[in-house]
């Protein structure tokens, strides 16, 4: 308890009796009675051979219970096992190399490292550290190649984590890191640790290729990353057909079946070779393991949209040959459910939350789409 707050009261013996009272506060000084703990106790880190002086080996934790003035910053000093100086250690507790190590003349170094806080009389404790030296790098790091989709309406994009790079290194000990080439920076930023593509605001309509790498220290290696971006016309909201489907999740669609439904749908719903496919959304239907899809057809002389009856009559016809590819559950263009409609006479309408983007990631491909409402009123 580092201090107390009391209320001290005075009465006299007059009759009546008249009082005053006043507020004393007590604060407890601080002893410096805690040694820095260092957490793990001992350590145990790697350092590939060849790698370039001031490379980051350990991280040292150190943690005081005494008050801050008794506790950090704390000073930390190498006391055994650095005669030859091949280590340095910062203010900040990084051990850091100070040569270049080679394999064939030492496999492990041990340490002796103290910590001092900052109180009077300064109390001290003591860690081990295990440094191993290992060969370096002789597999480059793989990845697989990345596709995006991007749907956004009319200029709204808001930004976002649209994807993840997959890379993989067979050498244990590596450490991976992500670059982009610098002048795509203005539209898009890679997590250089963690392999995120972030795209920022107001993308416009198009295809993008990354300049994207990936790094092990050693080996640099070149990851195909495509984005695509399509920006959606209100009369594709107006004109979109729903195809809900069974038992499957929006990640599992992507990953295994978007490529071959959508190869089968053109087949299906496309009257001429030069019409246009526009997979607007996909979205999990609320309480339930179902997936509802929606796309517009546009007409190959710009001529605008083909209505929704028609294209749910070539879906009707066509689906048995869709459902080779995943199971459908219904195909959707009105949806009178829960609504008391004469002879089931009702109008829908779709509204899309252009700042409400889901992203759906695989390995292979991510989906990146707006959020979608769908409304429904009587017509009678």
């Amino acid at each position: 308890i580092s201090g107390y707050s009391l209320v001290i009261q005075a009465r006299d013996s007059g009759t009546p009796p008249l009082s005053s009272s006043v507020t004393v506060n007590v604060d407890i000084s601080d002893v410096n009675d805690n040694s820095p703990v260092f957490t793990p106790a001992n350590y145990t880190a790697v350092i590939q051979e060849n790698k370039p002086v001031g490379t980051s080996i350990l991280q040292l934790v150190v943690t005081d219970k005494d008050s801050f003035h008794n506790g950090p910053p704390f000073t930390f000093t190498i006391l055994t096992g650095n005669e030859e100086e091949e280590f340095t250690l910062d203010p900040h507790g990084v051990l850091r190399s100070a040569v270049i190590f080679k394999h064939m003349v030492a496999t492990e170094y041990v340490l002796c490292v103290q910590a001092k806080d900052s109180g009077k009389p300064q109390q001290v404790s003591h860690t081990y550290v295990q440094v191993r030296v290992i060969e370096e790098s002789i597999h480059k790091p793989t990845a697989i190649p990345l596709e995006i989709f991007i749907v956004t309406m009319e200029d709204d994009f808001p930004g976002g984590v649209i994807g993840k790079i997959h890379a993989t290194d067979q050498d244990v000990y590596d450490v991976l890191t992500y670059t982009l080439k610098a002048e795509q920076k203005s539209l898009f930023k890679v997590n250089s640790h963690d392999g995120k593509i972030i795209a920022l605001g107001g993308l416009d309509n198009g295809k993008y290729v990354l300049n994207v790498s990936v790094s092990d220290g050693r080996f640099q290696v070149p990851i195909d990353v495509v984005v695509h971006v399509e920006q959606l016309l209100q009369e594709m909201l107006q004109n979109a057909v729903t195809i809900r489907f069974e038992n499957v999740s929006p990640e599992d669609f992507v990953g295994l079946h978007m490529h071959g439904f959508r190869r089968t749908l053109r087949n299906a719903v496309l009257s001429q070779k030069q019409d246009s496919l526009h997979i607007i959304s996909i979205q999990p239907v609320a309480g339930s393991h179902q997936l509802d899809m929606l796309f517009a057809v546009q007409m190959h002389n710009a001529a605008g949209f083909y209505k929704p009856a028609y294209l749910i009559q070539k879906l009707s016809n066509a689906r048995r040959h869709l459902e080779n590819v995943i199971r459908i559950s219904a195909i959707l263009e009105k949806n009178c459910s829960g609504l008391d409609c004469q002879e089931q006479h009702c109008e829908q309408s779709l509204s899309i939350d252009s700042h409400s983007l889901m992203t759906y990631s695989t390995a292979r491909i991510s989906f990146v789409c707006p959020r979608f409402y769908r409304n429904v009123r009587c017509m009678c």
